[in-house]
């Protein structure tokens, strides 16, 4: 069985937006019909929740809460070409993720973590966030990476929609966060995660080739010649960055194959979703698509009837009399005691 199915959901404490001083379960809900297309106006009559096959009564938040984003970048060695195409992206994360009201922080991680931008609802500071990140390291710590950025979250106003996104490849690299104490904080803190992920094989071929201007600092790069005592840009060219390309590297991506796929873990989870990318286009479309969907779907929650403590329910949502509609959301809970 799927890892996904061995560490699922704790039922939270609900934060403040739920108007409820029990514990609930909540369960963002998506609904698709057979294009995919999203389909709004559903009530609570509408839809139909199963806990272990046992429907149950729910509620739904009418309100848009305001939407607190943490984007983590892996910036490791094998990230350049992902580190390249993220330049011009801070305005889709701010103003089509998070939206109006919404703010931002920019993390990266590699040998460790490191705070690039803190929430802000300013482009500006995203982009500049974003356009400055540099290779740092050669290893991944995805589990340190997404711990610092619930740390964060726990710490803005209550009310708020609390959503990781991370860009990076789907297994970790010598965290020393543990996976149970990362899933359970996500659960706890009622946190969706959103995972875009990429080859980094792959990657160093879908960018342009650089020069030696392009490998400066940001603020120190010439981009036009202002006069003609002005120094001009050195556009000697330089061999691509293919990351770490040995032979022992090889045969370590192929160990890690075996460690868990931590993008359909938390994603699944928690009810977000994995989307992979190749080129800039594809990054740019798949913010876009995570945009959509977050300011799309059904807020639904709903007491849990207790049970054997520790025990997993698994839980599921269907459109009544409509079974042309397809409703996606978070896979189960765990009872708590």
């Amino acid at each position: 069985m799927r890892l996904a199915v061995t560490i699922l959901l704790l039922s939270s404490t609900a934060p403040a937006q739920f108007k409820s001083t029990v514990p609930l379960v909540v369960a963002p809900t998506t609904v698709t019909d057979s294009k995919g297309e999203y389909v709004d106006g559903l009530t609570p009559d509408d839809l139909i929740l199963y806990d272990n096959n046992v429907p149950q009564k729910i509620q739904m938040d009418w309100m848009a809460y305001p939407i607190d984003l943490v984007v983590a970048v892996q910036t490791s060695s094998n990230s350049g070409a992902v580190i390249d195409k993220l330049g011009g992206t801070g305005i889709l994360f701010t103003q089509l993720l998070a939206a109006d009201a919404g703010e931002t922080a920019v993390i990266s991680f590699s040998d460790e973590v490191q705070l690039h931008q803190d929430f802000t609802h300013d482009p500006d500071l995203v982009i500049h966030a974003l356009r400055m990140l540099r290779k740092e390291g050669g290893q991944a710590h995805m589990l340190d990476a997404m711990r610092q950025a619930l740390a964060m979250l726990e710490q803005r106003p209550k009310g708020r929609r609390r959503i990781i996104l991370m860009i990076a490849e789907k297994r970790d690299r010598a965290s020393q966060a543990k996976l149970t104490d990362v899933m359970a904080q996500v659960e706890r803190m009622n946190a969706a995660v959103y995972w875009l992920t990429y080859s980094p094989l792959l990657q160093p071929f879908t960018v342009r080739p650089k020069t030696a201007e392009d490998l400066k600092p940001e603020d120190e790069r010439i981009k036009v010649r202002r006069c003609d005592l002005c120094p001009e840009p050195d556009d000697t060219p330089v061999p691509p960055d293919l990351g770490p390309g040995d032979p022992m590297y090889a045969i370590g991506e192929l160990v890690r194959l075996h460690k868990p796929d931590l993008a359909d873990l938390f994603t699944k989870v928690t009810g977000g979703r994995t989307l992979n990318f190749l080129k800039k286009n594809a990054l740019e479309d798949a913010i876009q698509l995570v945009g959509e969907e977050v300011h799309r779907q059904y807020i639904l929650s709903f007491e849990p009837k207790g049970g054997e403590a520790g025990k997993f329910h698994a839980i599921r949502v269907t459109v009544k009399d409509r079974p042309e509609l397809e409703a996606k959301t978070r896979e189960g809970y765990w009872a708590l005691p």
